[in-house]
């Protein structure tokens, strides 16, 4: 039987949404992606912040950059 997780770890949360471990933290000194702490040490994101984080990111182009500006 697998487990759905409520909230994860850095780590984990890294792996689940394909992000690196610089750029969650940036999320997180930005205000865009709340967490919370488990003792002093242990940092945990909520699943449902995490994806409202991740419906809030800006949407991202069809093509490569060079198709939406036209230039070769």
């Amino acid at each position: 039987m697998e487990v759905t997780p409520n909230a994860f770890t850095i780590k984990r949360l890294c792996a689940a949404y394909g992000v690196g471990r610089t750029f969650v933290y940036e999320e997180i000194k930005a205000g865009r992606l709340e967490t919370r702490r488990a003792g002093t040490r242990k940092v945990l994101v909520r699943k449902v912040d995490a994806d409202k984080w991740l419906d809030n990111l800006p949407k991202g182009n069809a093509g490569p950059p060079s198709a939406a500006t036209g230039e070769a």
